[in-house]
């Protein structure tokens, strides 16, 4: 392993991994999928050829609805109970060459989104696939991370979160709340924060985050997310005028209207999304300004 390559030598030769700069939407797309992932429930699983079976039989494009169905994966054409969403499953055809080392499949699903996350259980290790609802639709612009990066709070939180991780495996929220002395709110607040660092990632199988370190500058990540940043000059400009449980939000498009009790806008980022990838750059300042009032008034 060097600086610049890992090479991996077998009897049948070598394989050599360059290191290469990541995307931008690629670390962004890292913070949210663990944000996404813990709000994810186990919801079916399969063992051994029936696993094989399930996924081969799979159409490979459209939108299918998967659920258990006694020690069966059911596969619907509309929405049911408990189901998970899976759009163009010809995107879970990474996990079918190691499907031959398979134990089972377990699938993963949240209760109010439609990303889905699929692991193989292998000797020794587990491979964990998590898709986004479309093809065409990444996890960077999903905006699961907004609302805790715009809070000073879970800033001064992680940094104290993070001094009492130590490569543990599992990460257990309420011992850190015991030790930090805060709720175990702001911890999970905490968490993703030091998540978009690449401090802090989730386990499926494991229901728990895990302590690690990727080499990303965590204060350069944060500033990727340009609602947030959109946000806060709302806020230094003044354009946010609190009324009750609503604000006015000054653009240079007009003046949006937003609920602080259920995070709508009249935008058109939320008349098209409708929170379903996050609150709009208006919602975000309506609550920094809301917040920061709260703070005063205490």
């Amino acid at each position: 392993m060097g600086l610049d390559e890992l090479v991996v030598t077998t009897m049948d030769g070598a394989v050599v991994e360059k290191k290469v700069p990541l995307p931008e939407r690629w670390l962004r797309g890292f913070a949210e999928v663990q944000v996404i992932a813990s709000g994810m429930d186990q919801r079916g699983e399969l063992a051994g050829m029936a696993a094989v079976r399930f996924l081969r039989g799979l159409p490979r494009r459209g939108t299918v609805w998967v659920t258990q169905a006694g020690r069966e994966l059911k596969v619907s054409d509309r929405p049911v109970p408990g189901a998970v969403q899976l759009a163009a499953p010809n995107r879970l055809g990474t996990l079918l060459p190691l499907l031959r080392f398979a134990t089972s499949l377990r699938v993963y699903g949240p209760n109010d989104a439609a990303s889905s996350a699929w692991e193989l259980e292998l000797p020794g290790m587990r491979y964990t696939l998590t898709l986004s609802p479309e093809r065409w639709r990444g996890f960077s612009g999903e905006g699961a991370v907004l609302d805790d990066l715009s809070t000073d709070e879970a800033e001064d939180d992680a940094d104290v979160v993070g001094m009492l991780l130590n490569f543990e495996p599992e990460v257990e929220i309420s011992l850190l709340a015991a030790r930090a002395g805060i709720s175990a709110d702001r911890v999970r607040a905490a968490l993703t924060r030091l998540g978009v660092a690449g401090r802090v990632g989730y386990d499926l199988s494991e229901a728990a985050h895990f302590h690690r370190e990727l080499p990303y500058d965590k204060d350069h990540v944060i500033l990727l997310n340009p609602r947030l940043a959109r946000a806060r000059k709302l806020v230094e400009a003044g354009a946010v005028r609190l009324e009750g449980e609503s604000a006015t939000v000054r653009t240079s498009g007009g003046e949006r209207r937003v609920s602080l009790a259920d995070g709508s806008c009249t935008c058109e980022w939320w008349w098209d999304h409708r929170g379903s990838r996050g609150p709009c750059k208006h919602v975000l300042a309506a609550r920094i300004v809301a917040r920061a009032a709260v703070e005063v008034s205490r």
